[in-house]
């Protein structure tokens, strides 16, 4: 028998994050500013980055739009709440404001902080990542989405993604994750829950 995802598995998957992003696309028009900033939050594997990607390639304003992905940031596999306030102080903070927010990305191979990147606050934000939606970052959101996905749906998503780098941080990371939901309560703080298959 084959382990890997089935045809109609990975179609409603797909139709399902396909509709999040409709719906993500829509409540990004009814905002009124030209440069809103959406939060995307869900647990490993649940769909965050599909979900980013697609909104970027739909993006309903005119201009482009800014994509940081929260894997860029945490500063290793211990750093899932680190990462969360890198980005509120660094990027969420600056472009509420109205100034150019900087953030370094995690290298990840060598475990130490590499290039710096610049957000410009003209223009709109989507910051993908989990744990970030939380009371001092839901606030600085003008569109907040959690995503939400069967434990084992996730973590064959993301271990098929990732492989035998993540193979051994799965538990360490999760229970980052489910410590986030306990505190942070990221589904009261969003604007729009989504389920994926």
């Amino acid at each position: 028998m084959s382990s890997a995802p089935s045809r109609s598995s990975q179609d409603a998957v797909g139709s399902s994050l396909a509709q999040a992003v409709a719906q993500i696309a829509a409540a990004v028009a009814g905002v009124a500013a030209s440069n809103p900033v959406v939060l995307i939050d869900g647990r490993s594997g649940a769909g965050k980055s599909s979900v980013a990607r697609a909104l970027v390639a739909r993006w309903p304003l005119r201009g482009r739009v800014q994509l940081v992905a929260l894997d860029s940031i945490y500063p290793g596999w211990d750093g899932l709440e680190a990462g969360v306030e890198i980005v509120r102080e660094s990027i969420l903070i600056p472009h509420a404001r109205g100034v150019i927010g900087v953030w370094q990305r995690w290298d990840w191979t060598v475990g130490a902080s590499a290039e710096a990147h610049a957000v410009d606050p003209s223009l709109p934000l989507i910051v993908e990542g989990s744990g970030l939606l939380t009371d001092a970052t839901a606030r600085l959101g003008d569109v907040r989405v959690w995503l939400e996905s069967p434990p084992s749906s996730r973590k064959e998503r993301a271990l098929t993604r990732d492989g035998d780098t993540y193979r051994p941080h799965w538990e360490r990371w999760a229970r980052q994750e489910q410590r986030h939901v306990e505190r942070d309560d990221p589904v009261d703080r969003a604007t729009h829950v989504f389920r994926v298959p």
